[in-house]
């Protein structure tokens, strides 16, 4: 069933494209339907190519979630609210990004957190605790950490305590720290 409508390709055009783009990663059903429209495939043949790919399980919306958040988490170091955003941003549906999420639980954000901090860490130079401005260019260094982990989807709270903890285990003065409030 070769269909060709005058505004896009056929069938086979439309499966040629979607299997050469899961070739490089796995992809959801909404960027394949995106990338398809994109190159002039009508709807109809869009779908029907992508049931197909579904049947075959070549296409799976939540072993995609699964794998984008283990990899993301793992690889990027992605918190979950950024996860949560990419997935929507590719078109996975709540609950099948929910159940992507329950993978990972707090105590695993907050180890991937402490390992981006420590890494982050050996490029900064902690201020002299004796120095007059210590607090001043501590709280510069804080921020910077902070900001660093809120840009990868961490929660201020959960990101503060990490660095606190983090700045304690590198011999910082943190008794005046308070947290976000502080800043």
């Amino acid at each position: 069933m070769q269909q060709r409508d005058e505004s896009g390709g056929t069938e086979a055009q439309a499966k040629d494209v979607c299997l050469r783009l899961l070739t490089d990663r796995a992809r959801s059903r909404h960027e394949l339907e995106a990338s398809l429209a994109k190159k002039g495939f009508t709807a109809e043949i869009a779908n029907a190519v992508l049931d197909r790919l579904e049947k075959a399980k070549l296409v799976d919306d939540e072993s995609f979630a699964h794998q984008w958040v283990r990899s993301r988490h793992t690889y990027s170091g992605k918190g979950k609210r950024a996860l949560s955003m990419e997935l929507r941003n590719k078109g996975v549906s709540n609950e099948l990004a929910v159940n992507a999420l329950d993978l990972i639980d707090a105590d695993d954000e907050r180890r991937r957190a402490a390992e981006l901090v420590r890494k982050k860490f050996r490029t900064l130079q902690l201020p002299d605790p004796s120095g007059p401005d210590a607090r001043a260019e501590r709280d510069k260094v804080v921020r910077k950490l902070v900001g660093m982990l809120a840009r990868r989807g961490y929660s201020q709270g959960m990101s503060f305590a990490v660095v606190k903890e983090q700045l304690d285990r590198a011999g910082a003065d943190t008794e005046d720290f308070d947290g976000p409030d502080s800043m």
